[in-house]
């Protein structure tokens, strides 16, 4: 124990040294600076490649596209000032505002430009062009494609027209993604590939230096078209993002007052922050404020369950009963308070996570903690002390691992004999998508504000790798469901059809639900106006700082 407690103190003397080698990184006392870090990296600032939090929380800044979410994931005007969609679902039209101007860039021939209708036209098929090779190109899949047409019709400069090959309600929130941003034609021409650190949008900041790997500054953009009652927005003056890799670090510099917040929970910093029931330490409570909101983001364990696969020859993993005793074989309470400080919500309903409509508090599916139900179930398998189960391997990234063991320690219990496979995250996806891994570790984060997210993962045509379909699940009744509520075009007349696919689905158990996750805010009080939200996006428009010398 003494040697324990003289190594961690070795460590924190350690990271206290980096800390003060990389200096006050953000001081610029006459302005009212937010600052953050980016511990992931920054590699692009061009929207068509935002595919992950880093990269999608920097576009937001920067950019606007047609619509925007607030808070509660309502669907709101941004650049668009109103739209229409037709009775049946297949027509989109979007009248817009005549004062949003592109930043300035040498790019255009008097420093700047109108947004037009045109620009969306160009930017909405420079996303799904192969040569740009976008991984949001997804995005435009519902769209109707006649000859090289894209269907994206600017009718005049304040009207654009866009039509689907077939009716989609969730299609208005995924126009809200950072991937539907608008850009000027220009700055492409201009730039080419370097448009990644050359960007040119709309937003409320416009990029004023970025030393790669070490520092990003964002500046005000003085000409910004949204405003909050009469006062003009942002508020800030600028955005400055650090980008230290150790999370350690951050926390400190955090702590010393030297970023404004930070975002999530480390597991280095964990137990100094929050305490089990991940309510924060006391001696915090007067220096920041936590912000906590359930994030659409499902953990679970994946099986695949296509028996039409020779991997599944011989596996258990292909009886239901016996995937079912998976689901009641582990103490999911347990599991979120002593290894996530009480950081989530245990996944004891469906895939769908809590923060989305269909969520149902009191639905009968779903699993709860009942070893004694798991050996019944086992038992009805063929399996007990005469015909042991086999061995079952769960593959996971090292992130994960404390998780999968205790799922491996409990289910052990009960008769499973669980091997643990690590691998890098890379090798996991490609693993999955060629259906090489009978039983996986994953998570699910909601591209958009629709319970469809998470259910396309059982549609039969979405089978991996052409689709996100990793199980392989299949069951008709399931299908009929989900190309049924593409016909109701209100939200709420499709949650009852949502909340039967998800009781489905977790009769079948192709997937163990592990947890719902929590978006978690550590911001000083110093800054007013943050927010949060289920998808965690960091919208800095509104926030304010109280500017002295502590900055």
């Amino acid at each position: 124990m003494v040697l324990f407690k003289s190594i961690k103190t070795l460590a924190i003397v350690l990271v206290l040294s980096q800390v003060s080698c990389t200096g006050n990184l953000h001081k610029h006392p006459d302005k009212s600076v937010f600052r953050y870090n980016e511990a992931a990296g920054i590699v692009s600032l061009d929207p068509a490649f935002a595919r992950d939090q880093a990269h999608l929380w920097v576009c937001n800044q920067l950019y606007n596209g047609l619509v925007q979410l607030d808070d509660q994931l309502n669907v709101l005007p941004s650049i668009a000032k109103e739209w229409d969609i037709s009775a049946d679902g297949l027509v989109y039209t979007f009248r817009l505002r005549d004062d949003v101007f592109f930043h300035e860039s040498d790019s255009f021939r008097n420093k700047t430009r109108k947004v037009t209708a045109d620009d969306f036209v160009y930017s909405f098929n420079r996303l799904v062009d192969p040569a740009t090779a976008s991984p949001g190109a997804w995005v435009f899949s519902n769209i109707s494609r006649e000859g090289n047409d894209h269907s994206f019709i600017a009718e005049n400069d304040s009207t654009l027209v866009i039509r689907l090959n077939k009716a989609f309600p969730p299609f208005l929130g995924i126009l809200t993604m950072q991937y539907c941003s608008v850009i000027p034609h220009e700055a492409i021409a201009k730039f080419g590939t370097d448009f990644r650190k050359n960007p040119v949008g709309t937003g409320p900041f416009f990029l004023k230096r970025w030393e790669e790997n070490i520092k990003m500054v964002l500046q005000k953009n003085e000409h910004y078209f949204e405003k909050s009652g009469e006062e003009q927005l942002p508020f800030l003056d600028a955005i400055s993002i650090s980008f230290l890799v150790d999370k350690m670090t951050a926390f400190l510099e955090f702590t010393k007052g030297d970023l404004d917040f930070i975002s999530g929970i480390d597991p280095s910093y964990k137990d100094e922050l929050l305490n089990r029931d991940g309510q924060l330490r006391e001696k915090y409570k007067d220096e920041f404020d936590m912000i906590s909101i359930p994030y659409l983001n499902t953990e679970y364990l994946g099986i695949l369950v296509d028996t039409n696969l020779p991997i599944l020859q011989n596996s258990p993993l292909k009886i239901k009963a016996v995937r079912q005793a998976i689901n009641y074989g582990f103490d999911r309470e347990k599991m979120i308070r002593y290894l996530r400080n009480g950081i989530g919500i245990p996944g004891t309903k469906g895939m769908v996570p809590k923060g989305m409509p269909a969520f149902d508090t009191n639905a009968n599916y779903g699993y709860s903690y009942d070893p004694e139900k798991s050996k019944v179930l086992l038992a009805e398998a063929g399996f007990g002390d005469l015909n042991p189960l086999p061995s079952i391997t769960l593959v996971t990234t090292s992130d994960y691992l404390d998780l999968c063991k205790f799922v491996q320690s409990q289910l052990q219990e009960i008769g499973f004999t669980i091997e643990l496979e690590v691998s890098p995250p890379a090798a996991v996806i490609e693993r999955r998508a060629q259906s090489r891994v009978q039983f996986f570790r994953a998570s699910w984060i909601a591209d958009y504000p629709d319970e469809e997210n998470y259910l396309s993962l059982f549609y039969s045509r979405n089978f991996a790798p052409s689709g996100p379909n990793y199980t392989h699940f299949s069951n008709a009744v399931f299908d009929s469901l989900y190309r049924e509520a593409f016909a109701v075009n209100d939200h709420l007349g499709r949650i009852k059809l949502y909340r039967m696919m998800d009781s489905l689905v977790m009769s079948e158990a192709p997937v163990v639900v592990l947890y719902y996750d929590q978006a978690l805010r550590f911001v000083n009080r110093d800054i007013e106006g943050m927010t949060t939200n289920s998808i965690n996006l960091l919208n800095l428009k509104e926030v304010r700082k109280r500017v002295g010398e502590s900055d």
